[in-house]
């Protein structure tokens, strides 16, 4: 259904579109809640194409090439063999059809097979329910809470931190996919 394919700098238009989408956004980086113009959006769009310790990959549509999205791996340590899982899916009509699954598996793979990483790990919204459903579903286990720190339509919820190591990842296979 879908393929990750390295983000380029002609990926940006799409965003102009979800960043403005109050829906879209409501989980997503607290950056994306303040970011309304095109300018606004193409500074952090080459910015996060620059970043070193990162690997950030587009979702697109096998068919057709379309964007729906992107995901990587943020604040990757090489001395830690550590990185940050993100997914950002701003076609609301692929939300809940086991997209975000399926790239998760492919990215958490790479993380641990290509760039020999030891331990991958996450924060989601307490509020996400769905999101915090389909990071247990791939493995992650919870090892914490950020209390209160997030912030949406002015009110303030806590952040799960969830985490999944390469022994436990190689243990489960395939089995929970």
């Amino acid at each position: 259904m879908v393929k990750l394919v390295p983000l380029q700098q002609e990926h940006v238009a799409p965003f102009y579109h979800w960043l403005c989408d109050p829906e879209v956004i409501e989980y997503s980086l607290s950056a994306f809640q303040v970011m309304k113009t095109p300018q606004q959006i193409d500074h952090w769009f080459a910015a996060t194409l620059q970043q070193e310790n990162s690997l950030n990959l587009g979702i697109c549509l096998e068919e057709t090439n379309a964007l729906i999205g992107y995901a990587g791996l943020s604040g990757i340590s090489t001395t830690n063999h550590s990185g940050e899982y993100f997914i950002f899916i701003g076609e609301k009509a692929f939300w809940g059809k086991g997209v975000g699954t399926a790239v998760t598996k492919q990215i958490v793979d790479i993380g641990f097979a290509s760039r020999q990483l030891n331990r991958i790990m996450l924060t989601v919204s307490e509020s996400n329910t769905g999101g915090l459903k389909a990071y247990a579903k791939a493995g992650f286990i919870v090892e914490g809470r950020l209390r209160q720190a997030c912030c949406r339509q002015g009110v303030f919820h806590d952040k799960i931190v969830m985490s999944v190591l390469k022994a436990e990842w190689q243990q489960q296979g395939t089995e929970v996919w």
